[in-house]
C-alpha cells in the first residue's frame, strides 16, 4: 500500500483536484437524508472533499490516520479535523446524523477490515442517519482502453469494497440499503506514461515495483501510442446505507 503520509503533498495534484472534489462532494450530498446536519469524514485526506461538504452548511468532522494527511485537512478546516483510526473511532455512539467514507475501504487489507471499519461508522450514526461510501473503486478505473488492456494480465486481489460485500457489512449493522449514485473522477484519466510511474512506486499493490512483471507492463505500456494523452476518466460509483429511526 502507498504511504499516504508521504503522498500528501502531492495527492491533490495526482487525484484530479479541485474538480474531482466538487463531483464527489455533491454526489455524497445528494444522497444524505433530509435535515442532516453534522456529518463526519473518515478518512478525510487532505480535506478538499471535507471542505465542500462543511460549504453545504454541515457541521463536518473530518478523521484520518495519516497525520500529514490531516495537517493539511486541519488548514482547510480548522478545529474540525481528528487524527484517529477507521477502526477505531474516536467519537461516541450515535454522534452524527452522517458518515461518509470515499475512497477508503479498497485499501484495506481484507473482509475482516473492512467489516470493522463499517461497524465503527455505523456505531457513531445516529438513529435515522445515513453511512455514504464509494465502492467497487479499482473496477471504476478499468475504462476499457489500451492502457487496460497492457494491464490485463496483472494479478489482481479479491475487492474488500465489492457492492455486493459492502451491503453485507452494512446490514449486518442493522443499517439498510438507501440508494447509490456515480460520479466522475476529473483528471484522473490514465496516460501510459503516468500509469509506468504508478506502477513503479507501488500503486498496483499486487506487482512488486522492481520485479520481472513490472518491467513486462512497463515495456508494453512504452510501446502504446500518445504516452501523455489521457485515457477516459473513471466514473466512481456511491452507495448509501441508513440506520433505522429511533422507535
Amino acid at each position: 500500500m502507498l504511504d499516504y503520509g508521504k503522498e500528501a503533498d502531492r495527492y491533490d495534484a495526482s487525484r484530479g483536484g479541485e474538480p474531482r472534489a466538487d463531483a464527489a462532494a455533491a454526489a455524497v450530498l445528494g444522497l444524505l437524508a433530509p435535515g442532516t446536519g453534522t456529518l463526519l469524514d473518515v478518512a478525510c485526506g487532505t480535506g478538499l472533499v471535507t471542505r465542500r461538504l462543511a460549504g453545504a452548511g454541515l457541521r463536518v468532522t473530518g478523521v484520518d490516520a495519516a497525520y500529514n494527511m490531516a495537517r493539511m485537512a486541519s488548514g482547510r478546516l480548522p478545529g474540525a479535523i481528528v487524527l484517529g483510526d477507521s477502526r477505531r473511532l474516536p467519537f461516541p455512539d450515535a454522534s452524527f446524523d452522517a458518515v461518509s467514507a470515499v475512497w477508503l475501504l479498497h485499501l484495506l487489507s481484507g473482509p475482516d477490515e473492512a467489516a470493522a471499519v463499517a461497524a465503527e461508522c455505523a456505531r457513531v450514526l445516529r438513529p435515522g442517519g445515513v453511512f455514504v461510501t464509494t465502492v467497487d473503486k479499482a473496477a471504476a478505473h478499468d475504462v476499457g482502453s489500451d492502457i487496460d488492456a497492457v494491464l490485463a494480465p496483472r494479478p489482481v486481489r479479491k475487492a474488500v469494497d465489492r457492492a455486493q460485500a459492502v451491503e453485507a457489512y452494512a446490514t449486518a449493522q442493522g443499517l439498510t440499503p438507501a440508494g447509490g449514485a456515480r460520479f466522475r473522477g476529473h483528471g484522473q484519466g490514465r496516460t501510459p506514461r503516468s500509469t509506468v510511474d504508478d506502477i513503479h512506486r507501488g500503486w498496483f499493490t499486487q506487482i512488486p515495483p522492481d520485479g520481472p512483471q513490472a518491467a513486462r507492463l512497463a515495456a508494453g505500456l512504452a510501446a502504446l501510442p500518445d504516452q501523455e494523452v489521457p485515457r477516459p476518466d473513471p466514473r466512481f460509483t456511491l452507495r448509501s446505507f441508513r440506520r433505522p429511526p429511533a422507535g
